[in-house]
């Protein structure tokens, strides 16, 4: 006659799982010893009892016996048997779950997520992002000869082991010849940490900068993830308004004399995300401030290289480098997915955002920095960068074209001096309601027009790109977009 546990048992365990059946085994008896179901002391099955209850090899039971008696669940009792080690504590009054098909909830405290995600969650019909690259322009084999480069160039030189925080040396060198020689920042390597995209970058200069009851400035249509990095160190969000020439300096002023502002933070080259370009007279304004009031300016430059209708400006890392943390990506013009993004600052910034990769990473991946080291040192990227920036700067043209031809009247914007994403504007906020309610079901995912807001009074819109979409993609997603609106 079967135990009343062998009986679970024999129901838990399913031959059509992946997980071996030994294995199987063993998670059902810690289960059970968890759940209070095995107490310490009892005896379980002989090898072959429990082996014939559940049709199986009696060797397979030995395995998963051995193995709990290896961890210390079971003991041996000679010619006894096995028992459950008389050494384990009672558990507690929770019962763990029964089986693998039960979901295990939290039993601890932690800081739960947003109510919606800060990235789209993948799923069925067209993503319209944010103004990302399309990473089918990127030759893979160049990629896979500048991966192969690195790793003969790593391993000649022990190269692979643990090393800088700040990021691979010779990434560091190529990233700051790049910035002094391109944008006219006066920098060293040792101006340089390399991160795992703007994002990190962005949330390491908040650890860095912030203290509890710090203020953060943000421009009232902004980039949500740095919003969230900075809360989620205590900031307190300070929103100021925003108009064509860029963040409103009034409000700055106001709010540095009612806060302790740690950062102001901005996108002044292509202000996320509605593309405008911060004025001249507007960044030496923000500068002055930055002295005056004792915050750092945090610059994301996030797609510097794209600028279509005359020459960027330089950063204002370049004229005024010990008030300004300088963030860069080389995502737009590499592929997102190899996570290579750089702060510049003063030396004795970088040194103490080390100590926070040491914290956090321990360092980079020194494989992908040498990579992509490999396609600066060979001329690859910029030859890349020659030829996508032609492209982009048609996809855009050919997708205002495509957003007169299909929205009309229905939509506004103005062409973006550069970057990789429009800012629409809709005729009514009805309008933009019905869109925002019926482009799922229509096969269309997009950020919210409320993810960029942070006020309610803010203007609402949707920055869509379009870098990533060739020419029938984009057309047939705003055809979509437009039976949503009608």
């Amino acid at each position: 006659m079967l135990r009343p546990w062998q009986i679970s048992l024999s129901q838990r365990i399913d031959a059509g799982r992946t997980e071996p059946i030994y294995m199987q085994i063993i998670q059902a008896v810690i289960r059970d010893i968890e759940s209070g179901r095995l107490t310490s002391g009892s005896y379980l099955p002989s090898s072959r009892e429990l082996a014939v209850s559940l049709g199986i090899n009696r060797k397979t039971v030995v395995l998963a016996y051995e193995d709990l008696i290896a961890q210390g669940w079971l003991s041996s009792a000679g010619t006894r048997g096995t028992m459950v080690s008389a050494a384990l504590p009672d558990p507690g009054p929770s019962p763990a779950p029964e089986g693998p098909g039960d979901a295990a909830r939290a039993e601890y405290r932690f800081i739960s997520g947003p109510e919606h995600p800060l990235a789209l969650p993948e799923g069925p019909g067209l993503k319209l992002d944010e103004g990302a690259p399309d990473g089918r322009l990127f030759p893979v084999e160049l990629l896979s000869r500048a991966y192969r480069a690195a790793a003969q160039r790593l391993v000649r030189a022990n190269g692979l082991q643990y090393r800088d925080p700040r990021g691979a040396p010779v990434l560091r060198e190529s990233v700051a010849e790049m910035l002094k020689s391109q944008r006219g920042l006066p920098v060293t390597a040792d101006n340089i940490c390399i991160t795992r995209g703007s994002q990190n970058s962005i949330f390491l200069a908040a650890s860095l900068l912030i203290r509890p009851g710090d203020a953060v400035i943000v421009e009232e249509l902004t980039y949500e993830p740095a919003v969230a990095a900075f809360a989620a160190r205590g900031a307190k969000i300070v929103p100021v308004g925003l108009d064509r020439d860029g963040i409103c300096l009034e409000d700055v002023e106001l709010a540095c004399r009612r806060n302790r502002v740690a950062a102001v933070f901005v996108t002044p080259h292509h202000q996320f995300p509605t593309t405008v370009a911060l004025r001249p007279e507007r960044r030496l304004r923000l500068l002055d401030l930055a002295r005056q009031f004792g915050f750092a300016v945090i610059e994301d430059d996030y797609d510097h290289e794209f600028h279509f209708a005359s020459q960027p400006l330089l950063p204002m890392a370049a004229y005024a480098p010990g008030r300004v943390i300088y963030a860069g990506s080389l995502s737009k013009l590499l592929l997102p997915a190899l996570r290579i993004g750089y702060i510049a600052a003063p030396v004795e910034v970088i040194e103490a955002l080390a100590h926070v990769v040491s914290l956090v990473d321990g360092m980079g991946n020194t494989l992908t920095e040498t990579a992509a080291a490999e396609l600066i040192e060979s001329g690859e990227l910029s030859r890349h960068a020659r030829k996508v920036r032609q492209i982009y700067a048609q996809r855009r043209t050919t997708f205002a074209a495509a957003l007169d031809a299909t929205l009309g009247d229905r939509v506004s914007y103005e062409m973006p001096p550069g970057g990789l994403a429009f800012w629409l504007r809709f005729a009514s906020e009805d309008m933009l309601d019905r869109i925002e309610a019926g482009a799922a079901a229509a096969g269309l995912r997009f950020a919210s027009s409320r993810s960029f807001m942070t006020r309610d009074s803010a203007p609402r819109g949707l920055r869509i790109g379009f870098a990533s979409l060739d020419q029938h993609e984009a057309r047939g997603a705003l055809e979509v977009l437009r039976s949503v609106v009608d």
